[in-house]
């Protein structure tokens, strides 16, 4: 600083108070810390965005598609509602209906006698085979072991 200080400043001037023409370390020491704290505050956020999708990726594909679809709505709407539904969704475990409707419908194939809708019948034997038109008891002998049990006792 320069030696003719005011009268009216205190004399012991504090460290971050720089003289004209030289740099002031303070206020660069500030600027980088706010452009690190702003990064920060982006990361956490956009990370807290996508909690939901990062819960359903393990998760069924049809789940955690409509979880991704609900953060984009959230991130691109700013309504906080569809954040919290696919948050909700992601915690929730959906049972997988498809391996089960999947079987439902083999099975009314196979007892309507029609061909499998789509390729890949685990029957070997071709649905107009008169054998693919037995009712339940003819097959009975099959169930038994081949014979018959006699009911007389």
């Amino acid at each position: 600083m320069s030696p003719n200080i005011h009268p009216a400043a205190p004399h012991p001037l504090p460290a971050f108070i720089t003289a004209p023409g030289e740099t002031d370390y303070l206020m660069i020491a500030m600027a980088v810390l706010l452009i690190a704290a702003i990064l920060a505050v982006g990361v956490v956020f956009f990370r807290l965005h996508t909690l939901p999708e990062r819960m359903a990726h393990k998760s069924q594909k049809l789940q955690f598609e409509i979880v991704a679809v609900l953060g984009l709505l959230a991130l691109f709407t700013h309504v906080h509602l569809f954040w919290v539904a696919g948050l909700l969704l992601a915690l929730i475990d959906l049972p997988d209906f498809s391996g089960l409707f999947g079987r439902m419908a083999h099975a009314l194939e196979r007892i309507a006698g029609t061909a499998p809708r789509r390729g890949g019948s685990s029957s070997t034997e071709p649905p107009d085979s008169p054998d693919s038109r037995e009712t339940p008891a003819d097959r009975e002998p099959e169930l038994h072991g081949g014979r018959k049990e006699s009911t007389h006792a």
